[in-house]
């Protein structure tokens, strides 16, 4: 189903009600989400996350990718949108979990992730919360897994190198603005 001006007004109202939680007005392009889970092998994955699933868009890309077996768990704070996420997908792979990326853990009773992929607006959060965030990152994935993150701006390169053993970056110019995609290995695989 695709996005649709509802989607639009939908995150827009999120963003007034929460605009540094947020980050952005427009949901992101199916050009620079594409590119960015072309970063990790998600059809051999057997557990994603998405953290800030907003309107579905990299939702859909994710549960297109995905095996049969394979499970998507979808985290989003804000409890319009979370409760969007589950009228739109019916789909059995699929879990929504209205909720803080900060409980990351908790949400996956334990169980590591092949693949995380972030949503997050990073560099518009307070400091003490990014850095909770970021954190969480390594600690939610399998020894090899992968964190996939896209930003506005490369200000959080830094910070992922201190937590990753490995970040590849790339850059989607067509998306408005153009988005910093980051692929982040963790230790061990």
């Amino acid at each position: 189903m695709p996005d649709g001006p509802g989607d639009v007004l939908r995150l827009l109202r999120a963003f007034l009600a929460d605009p540094r939680g947020v980050g952005a007005v427009l949901p992101t392009s199916r050009t620079a989400v594409r590119a960015m889970l072309d970063l990790a092998d998600l059809p051999a994955a057997d557990l994603v996350v998405e953290l800030g699933a907003g309107t579905g868009v990299a939702t859909r890309e994710i549960l297109a990718r995905l095996g049969p077996g394979a499970r998507l768990v979808a985290v989003e704070i804000d409890p319009a949108l979370a409760r969007r996420l589950t009228e739109r997908f019916s789909d059995p792979r699929l879990r929504v979990v209205h909720g803080s990326a900060e409980s990351l853990g908790a949400h996956l009773d334990g169980e590591p992730a092949d693949v995380v992929v972030s949503m997050l607006p990073f560099t518009s959060l307070e400091a003490g919360l990014r850095r909770r965030l970021l954190d969480e990152l390594p600690r939610a994935l399998r020894p090899g897994g992968a964190a996939l993150v896209i930003q506005y701006s490369p200000l959080v390169l830094g910070e992922l190198r201190r937590r990753f053993g490995a970040v590849r970056t790339r850059i989607s110019p067509w998306n408005v603005p153009p988005a910093f995609l980051f692929a982040c290995t963790r230790p061990g695989g």
